[in-house]
């Protein structure tokens, strides 16, 4: 028997719950509600979901900080709800970990129609990681651990990638010294073509190269080529 997707949505709009719950239903997804960041918390603890739709703006713990402590954990997808015209929440939502974005007011079917594209791709059998999972991967002074998602530098410091940051890393190790535009990157990580002037990539990439580079403003690891894209300017080895 196919198991029936289970959806977490967190909204403070009580008639947005409502009316998004009973249209997903419908379209045979399990849905469990919460109204602020407590409630999913508590709902977290005693249950599974294959997906998380988060709005931004909500009393207490905002939506982005929700985003950037889900993501730390590196395990349900999330789908964000931004207010209309406010690119900077959409922005930032895709940097600390968010899966996909959409601006309210929404169209159900368009909501729907991401959920499935996210759920599609977190049900590949590929792994997040691709051939790299559970490897130590070496490349410039680093080493990613793609089981724990830990970057480690040749002097010991560590930090943890973000899904979003986590994904973008393993696909340019996966093809080193190979320059990728801005759009099969956007494909790649989020499944999808990107609309037009979206940063995304842009914005990841910088985040990226303030976790790796000696000095960001000149990057010698994830380079950019002009009329190109970037390239990861180095050697990779993997070992187990």
């Amino acid at each position: 028997m196919t198991k029936t997707p289970h959806i977490l949505l967190v909204d403070d709009s009580a008639e947005i719950r409502k009316a998004v719950a009973r249209y997903l239903e419908k379209s045979d997804l399990r849905v469990t509600t919460a109204k602020d960041a407590t409630e999913m918390d508590g709902l977290l603890d005693v249950g599974r979901y294959d997906l998380v739709v988060l709005d931004v703006m909500m009393p207490g713990e905002d939506g982005i900080s929700v985003c950037r402590r889900l993501s730390a954990k590196g395990a349900t997808p999330i789908l964000m709800l931004t207010a209309l015209g406010e690119e900077m929440d959409r922005i930032i939502g895709l940097e600390v970990g968010a899966d996909d974005y959409l601006p309210k007011p929404f169209n159900p079917r368009e909501l729907l129609a991401r959920i499935r594209a996210i759920l599609r791709r977190a049900q590949r059998s590929e792994p997040l990681a691709g051939g790299l999972t559970g490897r130590h991967v070496r490349f410039a002074d680093w080493t990613l651990e793609t089981d724990t998602r830990r970057l480690i530098a040749a002097d010991g410091r560590e930090d943890v990638l973000t899904t979003s940051e986590f994904k973008l890393l393993t696909i340019l190790l996966e093809r080193p010294r190979i320059v990728l535009s801005r759009e099969q990157l956007f494909d790649l990580t989020a499944g999808r073509t990107p609309a037009a002037f979206d940063r995304t990539i842009d914005n990841q990439i910088s985040r990226l190269r303030r976790k790796i580079e000696t000095n960001p403003g000149r990057p010698r690891i994830i380079t950019t080529v002009r009329n190109g894209g970037y390239c990861l300017a180095t050697d990779v080895e993997t070992a187990p």
